[in-house]
């Protein structure tokens, strides 16, 4: 096949100098057909591809298709119930709410509702009029120990930092949050100007890299944390644990998004890949997390102080219980990060195969508090790919007390799910630090957008709560959500996640399930017993 390619283009190329010395208007086509023997012969030499030294110049339109597969498959095979990691039909109506479109159906549902694992909430007689529903339902954040609780939202913007978005992206995202009332999370790469600039609410993240509240070293500056803790646009903090895209990893900014800009306000060098530690070095045990939540709670003037983690080893999460009962000290939110969770940069085995997804996280750290007796003090926020009014209820129904949503904000940006995320080419401007892109999303028009599609989608759940008889989202519980388990079963989430009942890991009356975790869990050590025994046996051994 390699010598019939270049073959052909030789003599192409001799046919076209004998034609082009008779009829001068060929030699354009010479030109060209010297340039096609050029790329053969340096295909055929080359040893870095054996599909181009093997098959010259034709091997090369497998890169060409290639590149275009993706826009390909997303604008003229993609069903509206396929595509990922999000549907067209979920992207649709985000588009349509932000745009103030046309949001309604026709011609009943695309969904199989009598496949494995179809979900649906049960409605009531008693309904209630939707106009008689709470338009704007808030929850207060802030257990006993705090003096400044927060009425949040029960959607809002999830964390997604300044380096992983571009600047015009969180200014929108911020202003949007200000005229919607509700919060925005910085994420871990710190609180930026562009954060306070429209005067939104803030939830600051604290992450394992310490960014605006750093020494020298990579440690946690107290200083720095008090001095921005204490303003007004700060209404909580949040103690990254970990995520759910890649829980146990730490964060990544590549060097090309790294500008001076972002590398003064995170106080690293710039230009370089910034890596946050996988674990934290403020402290190294659930009791010293405990004594942290509580000097952040006194630096940051007692505002609401939470932890966000993607849950891992069941018993790790009863650890941090058995310290909060121990010490008497407790975060006043849990933010659970679901291993569904997106980010711009993650390997693919983490994205795919690393933590708990968020329904059953929930589910067990729900349980986990009021098994603690713990549950009245502390709120749960989930998060993980949550875009649709159904999506919030089926998480406050199975133990949430709020929501956050990126994706679902990205989406409200603008964006088209391109997957360029880690390329710094976002085509939307949303994520990326590409000056020209970035300039391309407008903050005045999209800011409107990220404001309706949180007010429209917060009125399509006041809308299902009213179908199924209830005035609060508080009022939801498992006994609302149905799941088709198989062909010939249909349980609600309370016989698929059960209760427990209050109180009742301090007793002896512990669901077995439990038992095995309770007994790993020991607050002195994030590490269950019997691995932590085990190192304890071999540090003996041989010292």
């Amino acid at each position: 096949m390699r010598l019939t390619i270049l073959t052909t283009l030789g003599l192409l190329v001799a046919a076209n100098v004998a034609i082009g010395l008779l009829w001068a208007p060929i030699w354009w086509f010479l030109m060209l057909s010297v340039a096609l023997l050029i790329f053969g012969l340096y295909d055929a030499m080359q040893i870095k591809h054996a599909i181009l030294r093997n098959f010259p110049l034709v091997g090369r339109m497998r890169w060409t298709i290639e590149g275009l597969r993706p826009y390909i498959q997303q604008y003229i095979i993609e069903t509206d119930t396929g595509g990922a990691p999000i549907s067209r039909m979920f992207r649709s109506i985000v588009y349509q709410r932000a745009k103030n479109s046309r949001e309604t159906v026709p011609f009943g549902t695309q969904l199989d509702t009598y496949k494995d694992g179809y979900e649906w909430i049960g409605h009531s007689l008693s309904a209630r009029e939707v106009e008689d529903m709470n338009e704007d339902p808030r929850i207060t954040v802030g257990g006993p120990q705090c003096k400044k609780p927060y009425r949040a939202s029960v959607l809002n913007i999830s964390a997604m930092s300044f380096g992983s978005l571009s600047k015009n992206a969180i200014l929108a995202l911020n202003k949007g949050a200000a005229k919607g009332g509700f919060y925005h999370n910085t994420g871990e790469g710190g609180l930026t100007p562009y954060h306070l600039e429209n005067g939104g609410d803030i939830v600051w993240q604290i992450g394992t890299g310490y960014f605006g509240c750093r020494t020298k070293n990579g440690g946690f500056d107290p200083v720095q944390f008090e001095e921005k803790a204490k303003l007004d646009n700060v209404k909580m903090i949040e103690i990254k644990l970990s995520q759910g895209a890649k829980p146990g990893h730490g964060g990544i900014l590549p060097a090309y998004k790294n500008t001076p800009e972002i590398a003064k306000i995170r106080g690293v060098e710039p230009g370089t890949q910034v890596d946050s530690p996988p674990r934290h070095k403020a402290f190294s045990t659930p009791l010293e997390m405990m004594d942290f939540i509580s000097q952040l709670r006194v630096l940051s003037g007692y505002k609401p102080i939470g932890i966000k983690l993607a849950l891992g080893r069941k018993s790790e999460f009863i650890a941090m219980c058995k310290a909060m009962v121990e010490k008497g000290i407790t975060p006043d939110f849990v933010t659970v990060d679901g291993g569904e969770g997106g980010t711009g940069a993650a390997p693919l085995e983490y994205t795919n195969s690393v933590g708990f997804p968020l329904r059953e996280a929930l589910a067990f750290v729900d349980d986990c508090l009021t098994g603690f007796g713990l549950r009245d003090k502390i709120k749960i926020i989930a998060s993980g790919k949550i875009i649709t009014a159904f999506q919030l209820a089926k998480n406050l129904s199975l133990g949430a007390d709020l929501c956050n949503s990126a994706r679902g904000m990205m989406l409200a940006l603008g964006c088209v799910q391109s997957l360029s995320c880690n390329t710094n080419k976002c085509p939307t401007g949303v994520a990326t630090q590409d000056p020209k892109l970035a300039k391309g999303l407008n903050v005045d028009d999209k800011y409107e957008r990220v404001y309706r599609f949180h007010k429209k989608t917060i009125h399509a759940l006041m809308d299902i709560l009213s179908s199924t008889g209830h005035a609060k989202t508080s009022e939801l519980n498992r006994t609302h959500i149905f799941r088709r388990v198989n062909q010939c079963q249909v349980a609600r989430y309370d016989e698929i996640f059960p209760l427990v009942k209050t109180g009742s890991f301090l007793t002896e009356d512990v669901p077995d399930r439990f038992k095995l975790h309770l007994e790993e869990a020991n607050a002195d050590s994030f590490m269950p017993c019997s691995l932590l025994a085990e190192i304890e046996k071999e540090t003996k051994a041989v010292s």
